[in-house]
């Protein structure tokens, strides 16, 4: 779904048409005819799908305006997470300024309207496990070894990438 300032909404697939259609209405007002936002974003995950990374995910104008100042926030952060790597949801807090909300990053990113266009799937929790995706965890596994993460060794990374962080603050 998209309005004249962007992309107000995208969707992970669902098990029907009509629930795909009804997660798009939660997100308010916006059109879903072709217009120059969906056709960008279409284009993007077409070859975001085909495992190129320069897909163009960040050049699709998203409409913020739902979103709290933190939302906001924490939706730039997240999109900013390059392809192939992951964040924690701690490090995300603390580049938002609030390094103790981890928890309200993560209920940000329940609240993501815009699917793999602000890549909450790239979070992973302190210990590197996956938790957290509206698709699924089996989702969340597919995209990350789409972008080339070996799911199985972020535990190890992750606790690499935190202690290196808290030394640096």
């Amino acid at each position: 779904a998209a309005d004249a300032r962007g992309l107000r909404a995208l969707t992970v697939p669902r098990n029907s048409s009509r629930n795909a259609l009804a997660n798009l209405e939660k997100f308010g007002r916006g059109t879903r005819d072709e217009n120059e936002h969906i056709r960008l974003a279409r284009a993007a995950l077409e070859r975001y799908f085909t495992g190129d990374v320069r897909a163009g995910l960040d050049r699709v104008t998203l409409d913020l305006e739902g979103g709290t100042k933190f939302e906001q926030r924490v939706w730039s952060l997240v999109r900013a997470i390059p392809y192939g790597e992951t964040r924690t949801y701690a490090e995300i807090a603390r580049l938002a300024g609030r390094p103790r909300a981890a928890r309200a990053v993560g209920q940000c990113n329940a609240k993501n309207p815009w699917a793999i266009i602000v890549p909450c799937h790239r979070l992973v929790g302190s210990d590197g496990k996956l938790i957290g995706y509206e698709g699924g965890l089996e989702m969340k596994r597919q995209l990350l070894e789409l972008e080339g993460i070996d799911v199985n060794k972020l535990g190890a990374s992750a606790r690499r990438s935190e202690k290196t962080n808290a030394h640096r603050n």
